[in-house]
C-alpha cells in the first residue's frame, strides 16, 4: 500500500511539474525584450494600465492607437495587468487582443512592483502622461477622452508649466509582449 501511494505521489508530482513547465514555456514565448522607461526620455509618454477583460480599457484602446499615430514625439505604453489580475486567467488573451485592436504601441507585462511604484493601481484603466524630462504631468483614473489626452500631451510637449510642482515618474523595466 505504501509503495502504491509513493508511486501515485511521484506520478502526480511529475504530471503537475510537467504541466507547470509547459504553461511557463508557452507564457515565456509571449515575452520579448525589456522596455525601460528611462530610455524613452526626450519623448512624451502616455502610460496606460489596463487588462483585456476590462470594458472601459477595451473602449479606450482605439483612442490610444489614434494618438500614437497622431504624435511623432509620443510613445504610448500599455501596461497589461492580465498576468496579475484574475489569477492570470487572461494572460494568454493579450496577444490576440493586440492583433484584434491593431495596437501600434508597446505593451508590457505589468507586475505588482510597477503597480505599487505608480501609487498602488486600484482600478483600471489608470493612465499617466509624462513629459520629456520624465515628470508626471497628469494622472487619470477611469476612461479618458481623446481630447483630455490631447490637452495633456500638448501641455507636456510645450513644457510651459512649473515642473517643480510635479513628481518624477518611477522608472521601470518590463518585458514587452510580442
Amino acid at each position: 500500500m505504501k509503495k502504491s501511494i509513493k508511486v501515485f505521489s511521484f506520478l502526480l508530482f511529475i504530471t503537475v511539474f510537467t504541466l507547470g513547465c509547459n504553461n511557463n514555456e508557452a507564457s515565456a514565448e509571449m515575452y520579448g525584450e525589456e522596455l525601460t522607461l528611462s530610455e524613452l526620455q526626450g519623448k512624451v509618454i502616455l502610460i496606460d494600465f489596463w487588462a483585456t477583460w476590462c470594458p472601459p480599457c477595451r473602449k479606450g484602446v482605439p483612442d490610444l492607437v489614434e494618438l500614437q499615430n497622431e504624435y511623432d514625439q509620443l510613445v504610448v505604453i500599455g501596461i497589461s495587468l492580465d498576468a496579475i489580475s484574475r489569477g492570470g486567467a487572461t494572460e494568454k488573451d493579450v496577444v490576440p487582443f493586440m492583433k484584434e485592436f491593431g495596437i501600434n504601441y508597446p505593451v508590457v507585462k505589468g507586475d505588482m512592483n510597477v503597480t505599487q511604484q505608480y501609487g498602488g493601481i486600484q482600478s483600471i484603466p489608470t493612465s499617466f502622461v509624462i513629459d520629456r524630462r520624465g515628470f508626471v504631468v497628469s494622472r487619470h483614473i477611469g476612461l479618458v477622452s481623446k481630447e483630455v489626452y490631447r490637452q495633456d500631451i500638448e501641455k507636456a510637449l510645450a513644457g510651459n508649466y512649473n515642473r517643480e510642482e510635479y513628481i518624477k515618474a518611477p522608472d521601470f523595466s518590463l518585458p514587452t509582449i510580442k
